[in-house]
């Protein structure tokens, strides 16, 4: 595609026929005829790279004109470079199945996502979903390195599977995504608010730009489309001003949802490994039996179908989904069963609601007490740590602090704002040591709850990715009782 028909604007005459064969941010990936994209990062700015983009075959530089002259390589310049790149994606990779719906929200994202990709393709139709499990698809999984990934990222993987037949996809919408305009170029078919609590305030200044930069799905939905909004959350009310601002036709799901418009839980009966749930839609209640367990992973599931329904899905066929529903992995993902006759699950709860959400939903569920195994990651927001510690300590029985992901942190430091909430924790830095210890204490009626890492498959200690798996551990720890 020529150079010219990818921007607006900031190019160059002399180099509006220039043919580019790919374009990204990352000046590894570069290729012969590719344009690199020299934005300001986090922790660098892409200019610093421009030498090695060059030697990979970059032909074109796209900035915010801060990155100064090359004569040997054409500059786009764009006071707006992110939003430029990502628009620039969209028009490089057209194809993207027809119908793309986005999720944003603190907790819940990757389950939504999920469910929803599970009730398309429980009633027929091909489903994908994308984000922080990486490209779940029919045919299987791409990896994705982030929740939202880069705008080329973002377009390649759709127009891939638009090209695989695929018509139904469901999107994570992060708060640095929509921040960093990696999904500019994209119009939603319709779009979804879980919850808003802290997390990310060491990018973010403070909870008001962190709503700010999630409020900014809205200006991304097709005019007139379905905004669906949890009634239960605590900033439901803002969420539900933006939508209407915007012009969206707005849905209410929830606990707290009104009996019209809205798709409301009446009530739920938990059971050991199930919830049977009594839902009101359209003036009708209806019985539905939803194979998972804790109260979250049931808004989860009724957000999502309310996304279906919403865009026109058959009631009967979406509550037919939900009752086929599997977990998502890592997200309360039940991982067995000890020899004592307790249970053992994982999650990714790594903020304090979603730690307090994750320990009061099992309650329900576990006659006997709750161990709760959970640390806090390094180069993150430090704020968090105290307090879920004194969140662990009131809803947990046990407490065992461990490492989560210490980064480029000193461990024990991270361990010790933790504790200065949870004064009567247990102390175990070793991460597989605390889970086997956690299993082995374990009575009849007894939950294991190990927080934090979920779906992750490594540790990163001192900048260096060491295979983990709480799912492993937990399964050979177990094992180890037989």
């Amino acid at each position: 595609m020529k150079l010219g028909t990818l921007f607006d604007s900031g190019v160059l005459d002399s180099a509006r026929n220039l043919e580019i064969a790919g374009l990204t941010a990352d000046s590894r990936s570069i290729k012969p005829g590719f344009l690199f994209a020299a934005l300001q990062g986090v922790a660098a700015h892409g200019r610093d790279f421009l030498a090695q983009a060059k030697a990979n075959g970059a032909v074109a530089v796209l900035s915010a004109g801060d990155v100064g002259a090359d004569p040997e390589i054409p500059n786009v310049v764009s006071p707006e470079a992110r939003r430029a790149f990502a628009l620039a994606a969209s028009r490089f990779f057209p194809r993207r199945p027809a119908t793309i719906v986005a999720v944003t929200g603190t907790n819940g994202k990757s389950s939504t996502v999920d469910f929803l990709r599970q009730i398309w393709t429980h009633s027929g139709k091909r489903a994908a979903s994308l984000g922080t499990l990486g490209a779940i698809t029919p045919s299987g999984v791409i990896d994705l390195g982030h929740t939202t990934p880069d705008p080329a990222r973002v377009h390649a993987t759709l127009t891939q599977l638009a090209d695989e037949g695929v018509t139904h996809v469901a999107m994570e919408a992060s708060s640095h995504g929509l921040e960093q305009h990696r999904i500019d170029g994209l119009t939603f078919a319709a779009a979804a608010f879980t919850n808003l609590t802290q997390d990310h305030l060491d990018y973010h200044r403070d909870m008001a730009s962190y709503r700010h930069a999630k409020l900014k799905l809205w200006a991304l939905v097709k005019d007139g489309a379905p905004a669906i909004i949890n009634a239960d959350a605590s900033e439901s009310a803002a969420f539900e001003a933006g939508a209407k601002a915007r012009g969206l036709d707005v849905w209410l799901c929830g606990w707290r949802a009104p009996r019209e418009h809205a798709l409301k839980i009446v009530e739920i009966q938990p059971r050991p490994n199930a919830q049977t749930m009594m839902l009101l839609w359209a003036g009708k209640e209806y019985k539905v039996e939803l194979p998972l367990i804790g109260e979250f992973q049931a808004l989860n599931a009724v957000c999502a179908a309310t996304l279906a329904l919403a865009l026109g899905d058959a009631p009967e066929a979406v509550w037919a989904g939900m009752e086929a529903l599997k977990p998502v992995k890592g997200r309360m993902q039940h991982v067995g069963q000890s020899k004592s006759g307790g249970h053992v699950f994982v999650d990714y709860a790594h903020t304090p609601d979603g730690l307090d959400v994750l320990l009061r939903a099992a309650r329900p569920h576990a006659p006997g007490r709750i161990i709760a195994v959970f640390g806090c990651g390094g180069d993150r927001d430090a704020d968090k740590r105290t307090k879920m510690g004194a969140i662990a300590e009131r809803q947990a029985d046990v407490v065992i602090v461990t490492d989560d992901n210490p980064r480029n942190e000193d461990a024990k430091s991270i361990r010790a704002n933790i504790l200065r909430g949870a004064t009567s924790a247990t102390e175990i830095g070793d991460r597989a040591e605390a889970i086997r210890i956690a299993i082995a204490m374990m009575k009849p009626g007894d939950a294991v709850m190990i927080a934090g890492k979920g779906h992750e498959t490594g540790q990163i200690i001192a900048g260096v990715v060491h295979p983990f798996s709480d799912q492993d551990v937990a399964r050979a720890a177990l094992e180890s009782q037989a």
